[in-house]
């Protein structure tokens, strides 16, 4: 099972920032027992949604020829919650990019207001290892078809938007 927690971007700008979208939906199961009586987006995938948005920035630079892998979680404060119906807006922007990795800082929001904001590091793997070898962040990409929510601007049609 695939688990995507970011739905297209909306914003790309090559080796700078990237800002994607998160629609929360009643749909999702986790948000049944979480919490019972008051569904919120746990912290917890919000930092994989926003740790997506800048993996797939970062991949991005060197055309996904590394497994971009989140290292760790320096920094990360939530100052609000993200409910049914809320719209998160991820933006990643790339603070350190280099060949053994790269850094990004991080903010969620919800219209005008800041849901969470931090720094996310990730370290590049070595897909000659062979200890990775069956791991091919190229492929997994385009075969994922995540690239298509890299088109934006566009239509669900693939039709340039007015």
């Amino acid at each position: 099972m695939r688990w995507f927690w970011i739905d297209r971007f909306i914003e790309f700008e090559s080796g700078s920032y990237a800002k994607s979208v998160k629609n929360v939906t009643l749909a999702e199961e986790h948000l049944h027992d979480h919490f019972p009586g008051f569904p919120v987006m746990p912290g917890s995938l919000m930092i994989e949604g926003l740790a997506q948005t800048g993996g797939i920035l970062l991949g991005e630079i060197h055309d996904f020829e590394h497994i971009v892998i989140l290292a760790k979680v320096p920094k990360m404060t939530f100052h609000s919650w993200a409910c049914p119906g809320d719209q998160l807006i991820y933006t990643a922007k790339i603070t350190n990019a280099g060949e053994e990795g790269g850094a990004v800082d991080v903010t969620a929001m919800v219209g005008d207001r800041l849901v969470a904001e931090g720094s996310i590091i990730f370290v590049h793997l070595d897909q000659s290892d062979s200890e990775f070898g069956a791991i091919d962040q190229k492929n997994f990409v385009f075969s994922m078809n995540l690239l298509g929510i890299l088109d934006v601007g566009k239509a669900g049609t693939g039709e340039e938007q007015a």
